[in-house]
């Protein structure tokens, strides 16, 4: 499986970002989920959200609840990342992610990554 991601740039805090995750080299992504992992300057990567194809369930991580939205298209080819109220803290390389598993609770190392997109966020 190939992820392209792309959508990252710069924005003011509180402004709003969407990325975009294409993904290619299956005929089916059903029991694949896919997700969002960033890194900051100096800071393990880290899981952000991520959404299962198989059922359409989602999970975040706690600090961009309520502020970032993970969702899919019908083809179930291409994830995107709403981001809303963008703090400086959510400057990082954001990375796509795919993992051959159902559900998206996401556990262990993901077996297939994008190249990074970066996002900054001025304060």
């Amino acid at each position: 499986v190939q992820l392209q991601a792309c959508g990252g740039g710069l924005v003011q805090a509180g402004g709003s970002l969407r990325l975009s995750c294409a993904a290619s080299g299956r005929t089916t992504l059903n029991n694949y989920r896919m997700g969002w992992f960033r890194q900051a300057p100096g800071k393990s990567r880290e899981f952000v959200a991520a959404i299962s194809w198989s059922g359409g369930s989602t999970s975040y991580e706690d600090s961009v609840k309520g502020r970032f939205i993970i969702s899919g298209d019908n083809a179930k080819t291409t994830v995107y990342l709403q981001m809303d109220s963008l703090k400086p803290e959510d400057t990082a390389v954001y990375y796509c992610a795919a993992q051959v598993a159902y559900g998206s609770r996401w556990l262990g190392t993901p077996d297939y990554w994008g190249r990074g997109t970066l996002v900054t966020v001025s304060s």
